[in-house]
């Protein structure tokens, strides 16, 4: 704070003695500076010959807007001060203006204002990290001096920096130079064995700083190529070294080297180091030990200054390669594979077996004796036969026997591989009964993580178990490793594909025999199915369902564990889809429309995306199965309901049905007409053994009757005492079967209307002459007048109930109608006898004239039996 009011004291002397051109005006300190972007600028307005206005009267504006005035700061009555911040890149204007205090000011308003420009730069970073080298050209240091540094921060593009190389404090040699870095070419040679000082310099508009200096001996920048002519040596005697040798780059004049080898197998990127204290000496060779036998190592050397601290450390040299003699191998891998065979009880075993993980040389075979149980107990001890197989080149593994066991059966293998050195130690396995497998690993994990498959698993109950095998199978490809048995968590260390599924198993082998497995799936990494089944129907849709059916994804076209189905299923432009887990294999689908065709496909999904399937179209049924023929017997039993209703009602109410329909006429000719006359007593038959009583018809025209009864209407009236003490005359109702008498017709006339005599029975009579017909003068027949009584149940026709009526139609019908043949039937003793008359012309007779019919004499009235007869 002391410094800046000191800077601001001198400038108001400063511009306190300076000639001034004009009126009263207003100054800014310092004028146009550049700026550090980030750090605060403090600036002074100073009111020059004015009394006008004071420092109350100024204010502060940063483009164009107002300058907070907690960042003021009031020096006198005549300078204000203000203190901002400079952010971004761009320059900004500054300005301090007056207040309108007076009239006089709002006439001149450019008097009282003034503004600099703020122009705004990075500031400098200091240089660090410098390092110098000088490399070999051909067998010579270069004399070329390259230098490189880092800055701190970002840096104004007008920052310079100068490389400063002081050679033994008597020549010193300046780069300038935009970038950091920088070359410093020596002339005619490297300066060796000289101190060399060293620094950089960073200057802009803002000043200047510069970097630490290095001071070193000129060996300490020097980089060599790397040792030429590397070589390897193989020796038979040693199966386990390499012997290597290699050419300084550079002579000893120059720079004393040390040297430092590296070495890997052949394949692998982890590099085994030679420990420097071992190659710290100027040495041109080194021997390798502790080597497998029969194996590709990949060897490099490089060398540096050999004093402590001194130079850098040259490039590596060119790979150079060997292989290390042979050796008797360490056992083989063995291992099997078993499948189940339920239908007959056996398990089918192969015994593969790959080369031992230090084969020390070329197996060329292998050499497998089986102990079978059954061999056991077939030759007490005795030992089995060894078999040798050929070691497959084309497989991972070689096939040395197929071993088909019952399930209570148990077999052990010994195995040994063979090389061009010798054979090496035995390895068994045993293969123990299905039922006394032993226990497995427990919470197995597959996980991919980093393009590996990791595995985590927690071991049995067991505390018996000596190794893990790890086995994962894709198809028919199958491929193990070996854990040791405090191994927890491990990785597949074999070759996988992506998108491919592994059954991955973890086995517990407890002194050679194995445990029962815990198998997961699991993908190195999923992707979309390289397909999706195809969607069929499971017999024909209906109305309204149709049940779809689809298959698996076959394994090779999965890609990923299936997440779910979508079937889709569209109809027009309509589309609707439903998700299902993937476990499904069929699903109905409901509430179709009736005759609407749909097409539908499936959609298969994983993690990593889906699929489609073909599309399938089908077509709903108008009706539902069975509806058609339910509507056929629906209608088929309505009809025959209603037929069989209408025939019970024509059984139970025929009667009715006929009267409404068919309207009842009585028919004289079937009604049952008893003679009788007032002068002769009627003759009763004598009725049969059977009961059954004659029957005597009389065939009456209904006009002659009519024409008759008129006739007798008088002469029935006198008469009517004489015929009620007739014992055996037929009255009206009256029977001849021995049937009660009933009152006759004439005694009705006393009583009322004849309609009135009872409502069972319509009684009637007519009087029917004894001369018979008119116009017929019977020979045979005594003449006498007969009256007939009927004992019908018919009703009567509308005429009989009207007599007049009746005499008028009888009148018309016989003008237009010729009478037709009569017959008379007349039943005796149980014969009938027809009577065929000649057919005359039908007479009407008058009621004023005597209408005579000739009755046969021998006619009496009977009965009818059982009541009225039906038509």
């Amino acid at each position: 704070m002391v410094s800046v009011e000191a800077l601001q004291l001198l400038v108001l002397v400063c511009i306190a003695f300076a000639p001034h051109a004009g009126a009263d005006d207003l100054v800014i300190a310092p004028q146009s500076p550049s700026l550090e972007i980030g750090t605060n600028f403090t600036a002074t307005c100073i009111i020059i010959n004015s009394t006008e206005v004071t420092a109350d009267d100024l204010y502060w504006k940063l483009s164009d807007k107002p300058v907070p005035k907690e960042q003021y700061t009031k020096i006198n009555k005549s300078a204000l001060n203000v203190t901002v911040l400079v952010t971004g890149e761009e320059p900004e204007w500054l300005y301090c203006l007056c207040k309108k205090v007076s009239p006089y000011l709002s006439l001149n308003k450019g008097k009282f204002i003034h503004g600099i420009i703020l122009k705004k730069i990075y500031g400098l970073g200091k240089p660090e990290n410098l390092s110098c080298m000088a490399v070999q050209e051909m067998n010579y240091i270069s004399k070329t001096f390259h230098c490189e540094w880092d800055t701190v921060g970002q840096q104004d593009p007008s920052t310079r920096y100068t490389l400063n190389v002081d050679v033994t404090k008597t020549m010193t040699y300046n780069v300038l130079t935009s970038e950091n870095h920088a070359r410093v070419d020596f002339g005619h040679s490297y300066p060796n064995h000289v101190m060399l000082e060293i620094w950089v310099v960073a200057h802009n508009v803002l000043g200047e700083i510069q970097s630490e200096h290095l001071s070193k001996d000129a060996g300490s920048f020097v980089k060599t190529n790397p040792p030429s002519d590397v070589s390897i040596t193989s020796e038979e005697s040693f199966t386990t070294s390499l012997l290597i040798n290699w050419t300084h780059p550079i002579a000893n004049e120059y720079v004393k080297l040390r040297y430092q080898i590296r070495y890997c197998q052949n394949g692998s990127q982890s590099w085994t180091y030679v420990p420097l204290d071992d190659t710290a000496k100027d040495i041109q060779s080194f021997r390798l030990q502790n080597l497998q036998p029969y194996t590709v190592y990949v060897v490099q050397v490089c060398c540096k200054n050999n004093k402590e601290g001194y130079g850098y450390w040259s490039n590596w040299s060119t790979n150079a390669t060997k292989r290390t003699p042979e050796d008797i191998p360490n056992k083989p891998d063995l291992w099997r594979i078993i499948a189940e065979r339920d239908d007959i009880n056996q398990r089918q075993v192969q015994f593969i077996c790959k080369d031992p993980l230090l084969a020390n040389g070329r197996i060329t075979r292998f050499n497998i004796k089986v102990q079978d149980q059954r061999d056991k107990l077939k030759n007490g001890s005795l030992e089995p036969e060894s078999f040798p197989v050929n070691r497959s080149d084309s497989s991972p593994f070689t096939v040395l026997r197929q071993i088909h066991l019952a399930d209570q059966e148990s077999v052990k293998v010994f195995v040994t591989a063979v090389n061009s050195v010798g054979i090496s130690a035995e390895e068994s396995l045993v293969v123990t009964e299905k039922a006394s497998e032993l226990a497995p690993v427990k919470e197995l994990l597959v996980r991919p993580n980093g393009g590996r498959l990791l595995l985590d698993w927690k071991p049995p109950d067991s505390t018996a178990v000596s190794e893990y095998v790890v086995e994962w199978v894709s198809g028919d490809n199958t491929d193990w490793q070996r854990e040791n048995r405090r191994t927890r968590h491990t990785a597949i260390k074999g070759i996988l594909e992506k998108f491919v599924c592994y059954n991955v198993s973890v086995y517990p082998i407890y002194s050679g025999r194995v445990g029962k497995p815990a198998t997961k799936a699991a993908y190195l990494e999923q992707g979309a199915p390289s397909k999706a089944p195809d969607v069929g129907l499971k017999g024909k849709p209906g109305h309204n369902e149709a049940e779809l059916v689809w298959s698996k994804v076959p394994q090779r076209s999965l890609r990923g564990f299936i997440t779910n189905y979508t079937i889709f299923y569209k109809s027009g432009t309509e589309i609707r889809e439903i998700t299902v887990p993937a476990n499904t294999t069929s699903y109905t689908l409901k509430s179709l429309r009736r005759n609407t065709t749909y097409d539908t496909w499936i959609i298969a999904s994983t993690i990593g995306g889906s699929a489609n399937g073909s599309k399938h179209s089908f077509t709903t049924l108008i009706y539902a199965p069975g509806e058609m023929v339910g509507i056929v017997v629906g209608v088929s039993l309505g009809f025959l309901f209603l037929f069989v209703m209408t025939m019970l009602l024509w059984v139970y109410k025929k009667d009715v049905i006929k009267d409404n329909i068919w309207p009842r006429i009585p028919n004289p000719l079937e009604s049952t007409i008893g003679n009788w006359s007032p002068d002769y007593p009627l003759k009763v038959e004598t009725a049969k053994e059977t009961g059954i009583c004659g029957v005597s018809v009389l065939d009456v025209d209904v006009c002659d009757g009519k024409c008759m009864f008129e006739e007798d209407k008088t002469s029935l009236a006198l008469k009517k005492d004489k015929y009620l003490s007739e014992e055996h005359s037929s009255g009206i109702g009256g029977s001849s079967c021995m049937s009660s008498p009933r009152q006759s017709v004439s005694d009705s006339d006393e009583g009322g209307d004849m309609a009135d005599t009872t409502a069972s029975t319509v009684q009637y009579s007519s009087v029917v002459a004894s001369n018979g017909y008119k116009g017929q003068t019977p020979n045979s027949q005594p003449q006498h007048a007969v009256f007939s009584r009927s004992e019908s149940t018919q009703p009567l026709l509308d005429s009989e109930e009207n007599p007049d009526t009746l005499l008028q139609e009888c009148s018309r019908q016989s003008q237009r109608v010729p009478r037709g043949p009569r017959s008379t039937h007349t039943q005796r003793n149980g014969d009938i006898v027809e009577q065929q008359e000649v057919q005359e012309p039908l007479d009407f007779c008058p009621l004023e004239e005597d209408c005579e019919q000739v009755t046969p004499t021998d006619s009496s009235y009977v009965p009818q039996l059982g009541g009225y007869r039906p038509q």
